[in-house]
Parts: C-alpha cells; structure tokens; sequence
C-alpha cells in the first residue's frame, strides 16, 4: 500500500501485526526509505514539528485595553472637557493662575495608566508549546537505503525505520518492530511512574488505552533501558505530543469571576451614570426654560461622569492579588496568573492527577508476605527506618527470621543504591529497587555490608520475556558473634548447608512460584504443597486488588556457578522465599487536606493513567472516594458520548487509565455542569486540561515545563496541602475586594448625587471639578481601600461551601447596601452643602463665594475616613475591634486625611486644586456632617444586631 493511503490516527498501530504496518506504510525493517520515498512523504506530512497557531499580538492586547466601556466613557469625558477648557482659552474666561486642560490630562493620565495595568497582566506570553517543543529530540538514528544515519529529528517521515537504545529521547511515535530489554519511561506522558516493558511482538485490542500499549513508543518519552527497532508511524501533529499541542492551542480562555463581576459593575456603573446625565441635562433645561446654562450642565454632567467611575479600583484590585500572590509564595504557592489569585477562592472541585500530586511519587513497601503471614510495613519514603507489624502489633524480627531471609534477597537482588544526600534519603536507580533497599534497611540489612557477605559473581538480568532477574552471589564466612561454625550470617544460615554460592530470584509471582518447589519456613526448608501454592496465589491477589505492585522473591543454594545462557534450566527448583507488595505511596499530609477541601464543600477528584486497581486503592485511602464508589477508565470514557459523560460526571470521583483527550473532556463536561474546577498535574499528559480548568495548577519539583507553562499556578512543594491554603488566601482575598468595592462605590454613589443635587436645588456651579473627583477616587478612597485589602481572614472562611463563580458583583446584599450608602452619603453632603451655600452667600461674609465647594469637598473626604474605619466588620462595632489588627488602616486614615487638610491649607496645592481657604468655624462644621456617616453605620450594626441578622 502506498504512503497517500495511510491508515489515519495512531489508534490501530498496537493493534498491527509488524509486518502489517510495515506494509501499510510500504516499508522495509532492513532497508528502510529511498531518498524518493522520503522526498514524497515530507511534501505530503510536512516535517516532523510541532506547529503553532497565531494568537493575539501586543497591540491587539493593548487596544483591547481600552475597549472597557468605563475606560471608554473617561475618554469621552477628557475630550468634552479639553474642548470646554480649549473654548474658554479662547474666550478668555480662565481664571488668574488657572491651569487649561489640567483635568483633561489628569482623565487620559488615568486611562492609559488603567491600560498599561491591564497589557502588563494579559500580555504574558503562553509558552507551553514552546515547553512542548523541548520535549522532542533534535537528532535521531534511522536506516535508510539499508545504511544507518544520523539525522535531524524534524525530517522524519512515517515509514522511517528508526534505532532506540538507553538514554534516548523518542523523536516520533512508532511501532515496535524488534526489541531487546526495552524499557521506556513515559511517566510525563501517561501519569505512570514506573517505566514499562515493551514488546514488539504483542499485538493489542484496538481500545487498548495510551499506557497500556507495549508495543508502541511514543515521542517525547525517553528509552530507560534496552534497544529496538521502530516503525515510524506519526510525525509532528499527528504524533501524541502532537495532539496535545493541537489540544493546548484549542482551549480558549475564559474571563476569571472577578473579571466578569468588573465587566457587568462596568456597565451598571456606566448605564446608571448617562441616566442620570440625562436627568441632570433635561431637568436643568426644564427648568431654565432653554439652553441658556447648557455649559454648566454639561460641567456637572462631567463631574458625575468621573465621579461614577472608581478611577482607582483597577489599582487597588491589582495592589490586593499582588499582595495575595506574595502571601501565596510564602505558603509554597505561585501565582503565574495575577486573577487567579482571587479565582481559587471559588473552586468547588479539584481534579488530581495522583502520581506525584497525591502520591509521594517514590515506590514504598507496604506488604510482606511470608511463612504463611502478612506483615504491614511502617515508614514514609525511602527512609530506611520502620518496623514490620503483623495484626497491627510490632513483631520482633528475632521471631520471624525469615523477613531477615527475604530482606537479604531483596538487597541482593538489586541493581540500585539507597544514599542520604542533604539529609535527605533518595534512589539512584529504579523507583521499584529502591523500595526494597528501603525494606532491607527496615529489617537491619544494609546492601554494603552484605555486597562483602554475599559478593556477586554472575546473574541473569531482567528481560521482558523472562519477568525475572537472578543474582548469583558466594557465600563469605563472616564472623559475627552469634553464626553458625563457618561464620555465616544467621540471616541465611538456614538457606544454605554447605553449598559456596547461593541464587537470589525476583520477578512476576506468578512465573517464580511456577519455578519454586520449596519454600523457607523459619529457618528450614520444606516441600511446597500445592495448599501452600494456592494460598500464596490468593495472598498476591489480595495484594494487587488493593492496588499494590507485587513482586516474588525465591532462592537457590548452588554448587557451582551455572553458565550464563543456562537460565531456563537454573532457575527451576527454587526455594520459595515470599511476597513483597509495594505502592506510590499517598502523601501523608494529603489525607487532612482532603478532609478540609470536604469541611469547605470542595469536592476532591482523582484522575490519573495509572491502573485502577492502584487508583481506587488510593483514592479510599485518602478519602477521595468510600468503598463502592463508582470508578471510570479511560476505555469506559471514550465509549461515553459528551452528554452521557455530563450526567455522570458528578457520580465520578476516580478516573484510571485516561488519556490526555479524556482529561481535557472530564474537565469540560464537569465546567457544563456549572462547576467551578481546579486541575492538578505535572505531566505533559495535564497541559490540555491545565489551561482549560478554571484554575491549572501545576507541580514544581516534578512538574514539566509544559505543564507549568500551561497553569495559572505552581506548587513550589509538590504538596497537595499547599492547595488548600491557597483556596483559603483566595477566598480571604476576594471578601476583602467585596469590602473595599462597598468602600469605594458607597462614597461615588454619594458623589454623584451630591453634584446632580446641586443645579437641580439652585445652587450655582458644580460643587467639585473632575481634578477633585480624581483626587477622591484615586487618594482618599484608595489609601484606605489599599488597607482594607489586607484586612485578617474571617474565622470560619474555610468551613462553608464556596460563593457561586457566577454571582453577581451586587449579590448578597453588596448592591443594596451601596445605595443605602450612597444615599445618606448623599443626604449629609447636600445638607451641608445647602448651609455652607447659605453660609458663604451671607451678607457680611468675609471669605471667598466658593468656599462651600471646598468645604463639600473636604466632607466627602473625610467621611470616607469614617466609612473605611467602620466597614472593617460587617457585624461588630469598632470599639469591640484591636484598632491594631489592622494597622494599615489606621495609618492610611491618618495619612489621607493630613492629606487632604494639605489640599486646604497649602497654597500651591490650593491653586492647583482650585480650593479655598476654611476657617475652623467651617472645618469644624465638616468634620461634624461627616462624622455623621460613622455613625450611620455603627448604628446599622446595631439595628441589625438587634433584629438578629447578619450583614454583608
């Protein structure tokens, strides 16, 4: 079959016998492609690269900047006001010492700094696929024209025959045609820790899931042991690696919460303010009869235009996730994206991937079985420290010699090493070897010192084939006090009699029972009954059924070294020694974790391509999932339509054997059920779903840059208690933003009544300049917004479900309570602002006519002084709060209002501003209307305290 009528997707490859495959891709296992053949295929697949789409570029981020419909309307108002100021140049109407366009600039000034604010969040570049790229391998080995070369990995085609051996990174995926001891660890790519066993000469089911395909190899992955022959199959896009590229540029962000909850404030704030423009403008032409005063409408319909956008809001929200990005990073949480800050405090499910996440990612013991008991191993890690209990009693290994016995052959039999590095134990070697050293150590058996006991002399190495290894080792006398006359070891002094060499055998249970006809009791041996065989077989399937890898261990004492290709015929008769079940062991930590996520209605998730056995096992551990709990796999989902998966998603708490597709699609159907998802993971395997979740949470330690490229936050830990802290911070920081936005548009609500309130009651002029509403907006509401910020946790934050992600910015009273606000805000201005008018329009009074505007200036600012101090709690009154607790606060109330009396008192400020004098008289007065609005609110707490009601 030629190349143009290949099978399309990489689906049926593990399921082709290999002479199959080489005839769908028309190619030869000896000679490989002729130069032709190559040529044809590179036009038709392109090369062997991952592609990237075109996204947005930086000037289209920053335009979108200020399609904000508040940014927008300021711009409408900088340039009314530039035309007014630039008429009144012309006119000749400034006043001495007047600065023109002050306002105009200070409103563009604004807007472009609340531009550059929001490029430098968004303008983050994503680089994932750039991560992706790195994962592929730049040069490669293949046959062609039946001569071996070297080329560039990018110029592989399907079709190419392609040489592997230890060390390699996989260019391209391909069908195994030979192999020899092939090992290959795709952990990044399937979830799996352990490296798996390939074989070329299986062929599989056509639903075999991603990690169950041992005759495949896949790009990206890397060859850990062994050598083979491969059949290319796919290449750039078409490859796994591929696919999860074409999966990471599908997924289209989505606004955060907070950002929707800015959006829709935006165009109520912005709804609301023309209406009352409107009002203003019609009222004021109404009642003048005509047009006659339209300039100072239209000065007051600006001044309500500023004063209806908070100005500094998108500051201080910036300001506040910052802040909580800074608290996460001292809690091992980092924030890559500034709004996710805020987002975690609405996640209602968390979707783990276990290996490395709720897993320790390090293969530890658990189970021992031998003489016909089963001892549970004790300890964390790969620290060789922990005691072996039997009926959950500590046993003495004096009682029970033969774990001495089997802890010997576990070390023995071991190709690794056990070493303390920083006071910290690791493995150099395989994950599965250095839980049994750490076994041998449990047990007193430390590999060094039986190396010169038991020094090895011969073996036969692990094969595939085989599911086996043997140790051939010389028994050395080595007096120790308590041996036997020779000077063995009382560890094996009951394995041998006087034989000089002794056979150490560990593999598949199964296959070394199969060879046993023995087995070690205490310190004898005897005959292996087949009660005995059938009892050991139940035990190692009790063992598996909780999800543990099970390995058999047996001996052999020998006269003389066997020859090395005598393997099938050595390793008969063996001496049956027991069972050792190990597991990737949950983190210990994580079981209160998941326990909390439970008490803050967070619902935990697995979701791995590990088995299911091992993931149930797990998951019930942690209490992820109770026993009975419906499991899903990788074969059952892909089976599943959209909507069938949707109505079972929310049954589902374990999800085994899963593909990077299925991830993605988990994660989406539970989005489709409204759920607000956090997804963990540090595969490349995660990236898709990373970047699709409402917040991708990625590893740190054994994390892939992909897959941190693709999260909105790093676990600098790997700790899956680190989560949870930073929901907390999450939510401490979006109640604080709900505080400070009662804050700040409490008083802009007052604001804007207070100056339509003025030409409609026959006042003469605005009461504040846009300049001034500035001032308020970005000083005096800001300092003290900035310290409400970091106002202390609620103590129950952690022990009631999470708000909805979709309520509104308004929900739970915050709505109603900033009109009520806002209205007696209101009310106290423009009473003071009728007795200051009355006041300064006296006959006599000395001062200048416009002092009432300084002083509804200077009320405005310093009841917000009182409102910052005030709102600190919902419920209790400020003298039942440590005025310390929050000391930021106080210092900004201090600090703004010295501030403000500045505006006042001190000339240059004074002109700028455009305010007057006051004389005590008059800023007595202030501060007594403002002084008002503390207790408003204080009395509030109380009414609502009385009535038994909570407030916002």
């Amino acid at each position: 079959m030629s190349a143009n009528s290949l099978p399309e997707g990489a689906a049926v490859w593990h399921s082709l016998e290999v002479d199959k495959a080489l005839d769908l891709l028309d190619s030869n296992a000896d000679s490989g492609l002729t130069p032709q053949e190559i040529e044809q295929r590179l036009q038709k697949y392109g090369p062997n690269e991952l592609e990237e789409t075109a996204g947005r570029s930086s000037w289209e981020i920053l335009l979108d900047q200020f399609k904000n419909i508040m940014l927008l309307m300021l711009i409408g108002v900088a340039l009314i006001s530039g035309f007014l100021d630039l008429m009144a140049l012309r006119e000749g109407r400034l006043k001495p010492g007047e600065v023109p366009f002050k306002d105009t600039i200070a409103i563009l000034a604004i807007v472009i700094l609340n531009g550059i604010l929001g490029y430098v969040q968004e303008s983050r570049a994503e680089k994932a696929l750039a991560a992706l790229k790195k994962m592929t391998s730049p040069l490669v080995r293949v046959i062609r024209e039946a001569r071996l070369v070297e080329i560039a990995a990018k110029d592989l085609v399907p079709g190419d025959v392609m040489l592997l051996e230890a060390g390699m990174q996989i260019a391209a995926d391909g069908r195994l045609i030979e192999q020899s001891n092939l090992q290959v660890r795709e952990s990044a790519l399937t979830g799996e820790a352990e490296a798996v066993n390939k074989q070329a000469s299986l062929k599989l089911p056509e639903e075999t899931s991603l990690g169950d395909r041992l005759n495949v190899v896949y790009q990206g992955t890397e060859v850990v042991q062994g050598r083979a022959k491969v059949l290319v199959t796919n290449t750039g896009m078409t490859t796994e690696l591929g696919k999860i590229a074409t999966m990471l540029q599908a997924v289209e962000s989505e606004p955060t919460p907070l950002q929707q909850r800015m959006t829709q404030l935006g165009n109520v704030l912005v709804t609301g303010s023309l209406i009352l423009v409107a009002i203003v403008v019609v009222g004021g032409v109404i009642k003048d009869g005509g047009f006659k005063n339209i300039q100072e409408l239209l000065e007051v319909s600006l001044s309500m235009a500023v004063a209806v956008v908070p100005e500094g809001l998108p500051a201080v929200i910036t300001v506040t996730l910052a802040l909580g990005t800074q608290r996460m990073v001292r809690q091992n949480a980092l924030i890559r994206k500034l709004p996710a800050v805020e987002t975690l405090g609405s996640v209602t499910t968390i979707c783990s991937d276990k290996t490395g996440t709720l897993t320790q990612n390090k293969m530890v013991v658990q189970s021992v079985s031998t003489n016909n008991k089963t001892f549970r191993v004790i300890g964390e890690g790969y620290t060789p420290t922990g005691d072996f209990q039997l009926d959950g009693q500590k046993i003495s290994l004096e009682d029970s010699p033969e774990i001495s016995a089997l802890s010997v052959a576990c070390a023995i039999c071991n190709d690794s090493v056990l070493q303390k590095e920083q006071g910290e134990w690791s493995i150099l070697g395989d994950p599965t070897e250095g839980a049994l050293l750490t076994l041998a150590g449990k047990a007193g058996i430390e590999k060094d010192q039986w190396n010169s006991k038991l020094p090895r002399i011969a073996e036969f190495p692990f094969s595939s084939e085989r599911k086996r290894m043997s140790v051939i080792s010389q028994v050395e006398g080595v007096a120790t006090g308590d041996a036997s006359s020779r000077g063995i070891d009382p560890a094996i002094a009951g394995l041998i009699e006087s034989e000089p060499y002794l056979m150490f055998t560990k593999g598949s249970p199964e296959l070394t029972l199969a060879r046993s006809t023995q087995i070690h009791l205490g310190n004898d041996t005897a005959p292996l009954t087949e009660a005995q065989r059938q009892k050991i077989l139940a035990e190692n399937d009790l063992m598996a059924s909780k999800g543990l890898r099970v390995l058999g261990f047996a001996y052999k004492p020998l006269v003389e070294i066997p020859p090395e290709s005598s393997s099938e015929t050595s390793e008969q008769g063996l001496v049956w020694l027991g069972l050792v079940g190990m597991l990737d062991a949950p983190r210990p930590e994580v079981r209160a974790s998941v326990q909390e996520c439970r008490d803050a209605g967070i619902r935990p998730v697995m979701i791995t391509g590990d088995h299911q056995l091992t993931a149930r096992a797990i998951a019930t551990d942690l209490g992820i999932a109770q026993e009975g709990d419906r499991l899903l796999t990788g074969q059952e989902l892909q089976r599943m339509s959209d909507q069938e998966l949707e109505q079972n998603v929310d049954l589902v708490s374990i999800y085994a054997r899963v593909s990077p597709e299925h991830k993605l699609r988990i994660v989406q159907a539970l989005q489709r059920r409204g759920r607000f998802v956090a997804m963990t993971g540090d595969g490349v395997n995660d990236a898709p779903a990373l970047k699709q979740a409402d917040i991708g949470i990625a590893m740190g330690i054994t994390g892939t840059d992909v897959s941190k490229e693709a999260s909105d936050m790093v676990l600098l830990d790997d700790n899956f208690a680190t989560i949870v802290s930073a929901t907390k911070e999450g939510r401490v920081v979006y109640t604080n933003i709900r505080r400070f936005i009662k804050y700040i548009l409490g008083s802009n609500i007052g604001e804007v009544l207070t100056i339509a309130a003025a030409p409609l009651i026959g006042l003469g002029g605005v009461p504040l300049t846009p300049l001034q509403i500035l001032w308020m907006n970005l000083v005096t509401d800001g300092l003290p917004a900035l310290a409400l910020a970091v106002e202390p946790p609620e103590p129950d934050v952690m022990q009631r479900p999470p708000f909805s992600p979709r309520e509104s910015i308004f929900a739970r009273g915050l709505g109603s309570y900033m009109i009520r606000i806002g209205i007696i805000f209101a009310i106290i201005t423009i009473a003071l602002m009728w007795w200051a008018y009355q006041h300064t329009h006296a006959p006599g009074y000395q001062g200048d006519r416009d002092s009432w505007k300084t002083m509804v200036f200077t009320s405005l600012c310093i009841a917000q002084m009182g409102h910052a101090i005030a709102i600190r709690s919902n419920n209790r009154l400020t003298i039942e709060m440590n005025p310390f607790s929050n000391i930021f606060v106080l210092a900004a109330v201090i600090v703004t209002t010295i501030l403000q009396l500045m505006l006042v008192y001190v000339p240059p400020l004074r002109d700028f501003f455009g305010t007057h004098y006051l004389n005590l008289q008059e800023l007595g007065v202030c501060i007594g209307f403002s002084a008002l609005m503390f207790v408003w609110i204080e009395a509030e707490k109380i009414f609502l305290r009385i009535m038994g009601k909570k407030a916002v």
